[in-house]
């Protein structure tokens, strides 16, 4: 059973130290338990105005406050590993003082994170994909000779031919069944 002064001691712990803090895994299930109990004395009790009452209040807003600041201070740091882990490649440092659902958001960053990077790189090698407007296509039966969309010669294409042709024109011709489109 949790009480108070574990939830205060866990956010001075957390906010005092630089790293992760070492909880026990049914912390927030505890906390979810704790915090229903006193709502429960609060909205129950007979005399609201009675000291208990107040300070049962008083002490339930506090926990909500402290398990917030908790929760706040344990992102901000796990935002900090995802960002010392894409520059140095080390993942696993307080990665064992993590809940499931911090090491699921770790993770999330992470792949966020990479698939930025991978990005920007292909932007700085100049290798940047460029939206592809053709298609490769085989042609599924003989197509004469015709215009394409800036009035070229386009054609003509034999049965089994393989042409990378923009995609407006590879739907119609797949639409009408005379080609498909090649995967990649």
């Amino acid at each position: 059973m949790i009480t108070y002064n574990d939830i205060y001691e866990a956010a001075r712990k957390e906010r005092y130290s630089k790293q992760l803090q070492s909880l026990p895994k049914k912390f927030v299930y505890d906390i979810a338990i704790y915090l229903k109990e006193k709502q429960g004395v609060v909205f129950k009790g007979e005399d609201i105005l009675s000291d208990t009452s107040i300070k049962t209040k008083k002490q339930l807003e506090n926990a909500i406050i402290l398990f917030k600041e908790l929760m706040l201070r344990r992102r901000k740091k796990i935002l900090s590993l995802v960002l010392i882990a894409t520059e140095t490649g080390i993942e696993k440092r307080d990665f064992e003082n993590m809940f499931d659902f911090e090491k699921n958001l770790f993770n999330e960053l992470m792949k966020c994170i990479g698939f930025s990077d991978k990005i920007i790189n292909k932007i700085l090698n100049g290798s940047e994909e460029k939206e592809n407007k053709n298609n490769m296509v085989v042609f599924t039966e003989a197509v004469g000779e015709f215009l394409g969309l800036d009035s070229e010669k386009m054609g003509p294409y034999d049965k089994g031919q393989i042409a990378n042709i923009p995609k407006e024109i590879a739907k119609i011709l797949v639409d009408d069944g005379k080609a498909e489109v090649v995967e990649k």
